[in-house]
């Protein structure tokens, strides 16, 4: 065991300081309710529990023979970090309660739909701002996850839809899921959205839109972790990607694939760029981390260790913004993920 904790931390600390000094017809989705439809009734998650994020006190070492040796910190950029970078302070103005952001009513929800590279394309209309909701073209909702990906700061929804072209992103994934992009906040001063996930879920079927059965991946920028944190005791997660930002709730985290009841069946990925020394030190923490240097060409590239790992973290090449505008990224991660392959 000794010997097996001694290779790990080499691998880690190695890794990481080399890059330190370099970088059909499905069955329907979407039913039209007949005019005189009942408004839809509460489903099965509905009354799954969503507590929320855990404290932040500070994690405990992962579980093991001896703690992993701690990751040599990166250096920070020489130039600045950009503007598109979200800022948490320390004391971030906290999400109002959640009665008083509950959507008016229990109605459908209007919604908006048209065809996006082939795809069914939805814009839902909520209190909290636009869902956008899409189908690839070959979607079969029989064996068929769901992808929610929250944007990070200085956009919203709509623009971060359009802007960072992510229907293109998504169908270049070739996956078979529902991809859901709920509004989240654009700043610090922003209240979070959907605290819970299990309010998210219900806004899109109160649009008459059908929820996959498969596997829940949530994939989040920069600020979102504010929002992603708060999901992380659903009992329908079972993966996270964090795209350049851990920088703040590590404990949150902690319990999603260390010390929370269903932290057994949880994958995290961890890809950094601006926030490499937090990330790289959250990374540290637990010796089944495992590190890679860049973002390989195509999900080819994971070694099957990679693959399989429970926390992967990657020191990207691309910057903070570039991680979710390149098309090099969010495509190869959802290939690495519990979703089918169309």
């Amino acid at each position: 065991m000794k010997l097996f904790v001694a290779v790990v931390a080499g691998v880690l600390g190695a890794g990481l300081l080399g890059v330190a000094r370099a970088e059909q017809p499905p069955d329907p989705a979407v039913e039209p309710a007949p005019p005189d439809a009942d408004e839809p009734k509460a489903m099965p998650w509905d009354d799954a529990d969503d507590p929320g994020a855990p404290g932040d006190a500070e994690p405990p070492t992962a579980p093991g023979d001896a703690p992993i040796a701690p990751i040599a910190p990166i250096p920070a950029p020489l130039t600045p970090p950009s503007r598109h970078k979200a800022r948490m302070s320390l004391t971030p103005r906290p999400h109002v309660p959640r009665a008083s952001v509950e959507d008016d009513g229990e109605g459908r929800l209007d919604k908006r739909e048209d065809t996006v590279l082939g795809g069914r394309h939805f814009r839902i209309k909520t209190s909290r701002g636009a869902v956008h909701v899409w189908f690839p073209p070959a979607y079969d909702r029989e064996t068929a996850g769901t992808v929610i990906y929250v944007h990070g700061y200085y956009t919203d929804a709509d623009g971060a839809w359009r802007e960072h072209d992510l229907a293109r992103q998504f169908k270049a994934s070739h996956q078979n899921a529902m991809f859901v992009v709920p509004d989240a906040p654009s700043g610090n001063e922003d209240d979070v959205k959907w605290p819970a996930l299990k309010d998210l879920r219900r806004a899109v079927a109160r649009a008459n839109i059908h929820l996959p059965d498969g596997p829940v991946v949530v994939m989040g920028h920069s600020g979102a972790f504010r929002t992603v944190m708060q999901w992380v005791d659903h009992r329908l997660v079972d993966q996270i990607i964090l795209l350049d930002a851990l920088y703040a709730g590590e404990s949150a985290f902690d319990a999603f694939i260390a010390s929370g009841k269903r932290a057994d069946d949880h994958k995290l990925i961890v890809v950094a760029a601006s926030t490499a020394e937090a990330s790289a030190s959250f990374a540290s923490r637990y010796k089944f981390a495992v590190a890679r240097e860049k973002m390989p060409p195509g999900s080819g590239g994971f070694t099957r260790r990679e693959r399989g790992a429970k926390l992967l973290y990657i020191r990207s090449q691309y910057e903070h913004m570039a991680i979710v505008t390149s098309g090099k990224v969010i495509p190869t991660l959802l290939r690495v993920t519990p979703l089918k392959a169309l």
